[in-house]
C-alpha cells in the first residue's frame, strides 16, 4: 500500500510541474522560488566559509535554508546569533 501512494504522489507531483511550466507567469514564479533557494543556500555557505577558521559552522539543512529564505538576512543573523550563544 506504501508503493500506491509513493506512485501517486511522484504522479501527482509530475504533473502539476506540468501544468506550472506551460504558464508563462508560473515559469517566471518558480524562477524566481529557484533563485530564492540558491541565494539563501550561499548566504549559509559563505557564512561557514568565513567561520571555518573559527570553528564556526551551521549546518546547510532544510530547516536553515528555509529561515534564511523566509526570513532573509536578519533570519541569517538570527541563526548566527543563536550558534553563538547557545552552543
Amino acid at each position: 500500500m506504501r508503493d500506491v501512494w509513493l506512485v501517486l504522489f511522484a504522479v501527482s507531483s509530475l504533473l502539476l510541474v506540468v501544468v506550472l511550466l506551460r504558464r508563462k507567469a508560473s515559469r517566471r514564479w518558480l524562477g524566481y522560488a529557484l533563485l530564492h533557494v540558491v541565494v539563501a543556500a550561499f548566504l549559509l555557505y559563505f557564512v561557514n566559509l568565513v567561520g571555518g577558521p573559527y570553528d564556526f559552522h551551521i549546518p546547510l539543512n532544510i530547516p536553515t535554508v528555509a529561515t534564511v529564505l523566509v526570513l532573509g538576512v536578519p533570519g541569517l543573523l538570527m541563526l548566527v546569533g543563536l550558534k553563538a550563544v547557545l552552543f
